[in-house]
Parts: C-alpha cells; sequence; structure tokens
C-alpha cells in the first residue's frame, strides 16, 4: 500500500496562496455561512477560518440556530452579494435537513462562489468551460496525479449518493482522459468496481470498501469523512483491509480534506483577483 499524502501537498498550495495575496497588495474576504449544530461542519469551517487566517484571508463566519427563518438566510446572501467588500462566500453543506439547499445555494452571485457548487457554476463546468472548479473535485485530481496512474484510457468509477458531486467530478475525469462511471452503492456493479484503476467514494458509509472489491493496484480517493463510535475519524475505505496490497490510498484524515481546504482558499483569492480587475 502507498499513502497519497494530502497535507504535503496542501501546504505548498496554501503557500501559493499566501503569497498571491500579497501580490494582491489586499486582504480577500470570504462570507460562510454555517447554519446548525453539526460537529463535523464546525470542525471544517474553524480550520477554513484558521487556513485563512495564516494565508492572509479574512474568514468571517456568520452562524444560524438551526430554527432560522429560510427567508433570513436568503436575505443575508442578498446583503453578501451587494458588498463590494465580499469577495467569496461559501454556503456549509450539509443544510439542516428542512431547508432547500439548491434554492440557498442558487441566491448567491456565481461571481462569489468559492465552492463551486452554484447552478450556473456547475453548468459551465459540464460545458466544458469553467470558471471555479469546486475544491474537492480539483482536490480528487490533484492527489490521483501524485500517482503514477495515467489517466488517459484509465477506468474510473466514482460511489457517491449525491449528483451534484458525482456529475461534475465525472465529467473532470472524462475530461482528463478517463472514462467515468457512477455507480449505486445500494445495487453495485461489482465487476465493473473490481476492474476499476480509479475508485472515487463519497458514500459517508465507514468501511464501505475494502481491498477483496478492487484490483490490487487501484488508486482509492476517499473523499467520505465518517465518526465511529469511541469518536474516531474514518472514511468510507476500510483503510487496513489494503495494506497487503499495491493500492494508492488517501488516508482519513490527511488526504482530501486538507487539499479542499487549500484549494478553497487558492479560489478566494481567484475571485478577489477577478473583482479588483472588473473595478479597474
Amino acid at each position: 500500500m502507498q499513502i497519497i499524502d494530502g497535507k504535503a501537498l496542501a501546504a505548498s498550495i496554501r503557500e501559493e496562496a499566501a503569497s498571491d495575496v500579497k501580490a494582491l497588495g489586499l486582504k480577500p474576504r470570504l462570507n460562510v455561512m454555517l447554519v446548525g449544530d453539526d460537529p463535523a461542519s464546525h470542525l471544517y469551517v474553524s480550520l477554513k477560518k484558521k487556513a485563512g487566517d495564516e494565508a492572509g484571508i479574512r474568514v468571517d463566519v456568520h452562524g444560524f440556530d438551526a430554527t432560522v427563518g429560510e427567508n433570513e438566510l436568503l436575505e443575508t446572501i442578498d446583503a453578501w452579494n451587494a458588498d463590494r467588500g465580499v469577495n467569496a462566500i461559501l454556503i456549509q453543506l450539509p443544510l439542516p435537513r428542512d431547508f432547500d439547499e439548491t434554492r440557498i445555494i442558487s441566491r448567491m452571485d456565481p461571481a462569489k462562489d468559492a465552492d463551486g457548487f452554484h447552478p450556473k457554476t456547475v453548468e459551465a463546468l459540464m460545458r466544458g468551460e469553467p470558471t471555479i472548479v469546486s475544491p474537492v473535485h480539483e482536490g480528487v485530481l490533484r492527489l490521483i496525479a501524485q500517482t503514477d496512474v495515467k489517466m488517459a484510457g484509465a477506468q474510473a468509477v466514482i460511489l457517491a449518493n449525491s449528483a451534484v458531486f458525482a456529475d461534475p467530478l465525472a465529467r473532470l475525469l472524462v475530461t482528463a482522459g478517463a472514462s467515468a462511471n457512477v455507480l449505486d452503492p445500494d445495487d453495485l456493479d461489482r465487476e465493473r468496481l473490481k476492474e476499476a484503476d480509479i475508485v472515487v467514494t463519497a458514500l459517508g458509509r465507514a468501511g464501505f470498501v475494502h481491498a477483496g472489491m478492487l484490483k490490487d493496484d487501484a488508486v482509492v480517493i476517499d473523499v467520505g469523512t465518517n465518526k465511529t463510535d469511541d469518536g474516531k475519524t474514518v472514511g468510507d475505505a476500510a483503510f487496513e483491509s489494503f495494506r497487503s496490497t499495491n493500492a494508492r490510498i488517501t488516508p482519513v484524515p490527511g488526504g482530501v480534506g486538507p487539499m479542499t481546504i487549500a484549494l478553497l482558499l487558492r479560489n478566494v483569492v481567484r475571485l478577489a483577483s477577478k473583482n479588483l480587475e472588473a473595478r479597474s
């Protein structure tokens, strides 16, 4: 087994973002909407704020109780859209179940979409004309690039519950030269999974993917984040089952997570730069 180290690569990207902030001569500002008390979301947001502070990016976290009215959230986004001092907006997902995520995300100005999930941002990507790429999607591609697998001609499988996650990633993989299939974990095509050169899993099911399901030298990019009963954070892949294989695998934590944060900061810098150009 070979571990794909997301921390080291993320550190270099964060250094680049900090250097670009200095070159811009301004302090980019990211506003984060955090709704409810989900522990994982609060942890992720705190890590994003810490990384932003270190890179010279102002990260303003606006917390809302889960009982907040949806209209209040929409009005808040409207205000951020109109505020020229806000360069980027992030809606921390998932939102509590009673909220319409699509409606809330769609309310953002696409020119301030730091996470790449606005419908217009996704539409541009699916047309092959990306403006901003989701940090998690770009992180997946960059981690694959750390291995010796050749994207051209590779067979990729995506295990995901959400088309919002899976479809743009499949488009990016195909653009890079691979074939990409999205598989339903509840009706799994095990033969196709066994043939895959690259497996990306984002299910939120601890230990769902184990070594016996894949080819010996598969590349496994584990986007899943799960809490065990004893409080440990683990991925969708049964990590220890890959020890005696030739697989290349991202750890959880330490794989996709650090990359997502680093690439989010880079997106904020890019949006700030575009806003600066638009004003001049």
